[in-house]
């Protein structure tokens, strides 16, 4: 009986080791759910104490909080630099916030919003300006101007100086216009989406270096510290072992010398024994 007592409070011992307190929220959670504030870079732990002077570097955070203060950090941030915060910074912040990637194809995407009409019109300007159509253009009107000028004036349906085919190319121009107008529109739209994707890309990049760079910073400032204190540590440790070695050397040499006394003594006491 005692045995099946012990075990439900090693569990909850056990259990309680696994689980821990957030110091900003007071929600109990996992242990592998919180971060001691000591491992945070030095800005961010001072952002975080700014507002909650209490905590230590022992103190535990949530990681919900934690991505909630790396938001009001790096939007502190970019509003301090930019002196403005628009809808891209805002998206780059969350990304940060919660570990997700920013980069996105932004052909696939504005492949897949295109209507029927708009492929249609990308595929006749496409086809307007290359070769092919400049090629298949011109044996058009060599065929189209042989004709009529071997028909003659009488049997030929368009006579020089070729008035209908002026009439046809005049409409082709006019079509094919707007067309090519519509194609470069959307061809803007999406070279302004690639440039905003590069700009938040790059951005994100940026403070990720910064960040990156800071924590390394704070981390070898700590492992010095920590390699300076065990240095400490091990000067003590010598110290008090040189000072036992002589503590011990001391009585020994002490001994010899009171030998050597009763030494001397004794080869003075036998002349005059002798005599």
């Amino acid at each position: 009986m005692t045995e099946i007592a012990e075990k439900p409070s090693q569990q909850l011992a056990a259990n309680g080791k696994k689980r821990g307190t957030c110091a900003i929220s007071g929600v109990e959670t996992s242990r592998k759910n919180l971060v001691p504030l000591a491992t945070l870079r030095p800005s961010l732990a001072e952002r975080i104490q700014s507002d909650f002077p209490q905590l230590t570097e022992q103190s535990l955070i949530s990681k919900t909080e934690l991505a909630r203060y790396r938001t009001r950090y790096v939007e502190e941030i970019l509003r301090e630099e930019h002196g403005e915060y628009t809808e891209l910074d805002r998206e780059v912040v969350e990304s940060i916030a919660k570990q997700d990637t920013i980069a996105a194809n932004v052909e696939d995407d504005f492949e897949e919003q295109r209507t029927v009409g708009q492929r249609l019109s990308d595929g006749l300007a496409a086809f307007g300006g290359s070769w092919a159509f400049l090629i298949s253009f011109g044996v058009v009107l060599a065929i189209w101007m042989m004709i009529n000028v071997v028909e003659g004036m009488d049997k030929a349906f368009d006579p020089y100086p070729f008035i209908l085919l002026n009439l046809v190319l005049s409409c082709i121009a006019a079509i094919q216009a707007p067309i090519i107008m519509m194609s470069q529109k959307r061809q803007e739209q999406k070279d302004r989406l690639r440039s905003f994707n590069d700009y938040q890309v790059n951005l994100k990049a940026e403070l990720e270096i910064r960040h990156l760079h800071e924590k390394i910073d704070h981390l070898i400032t700590r492992q010095w510290q920590r390699l300076a204190e065990i240095q400490q540590v091990q000067l003590e440790m010598l110290q008090e072992e040189s000072l036992r070695a002589a503590r011990r050397r001391k009585p020994a040499g002490a001994k010899a010398k009171t030998k050597r006394r009763a030494e001397d003594r004794q080869a003075k006491s036998e002349p005059d024994a002798s005599a």
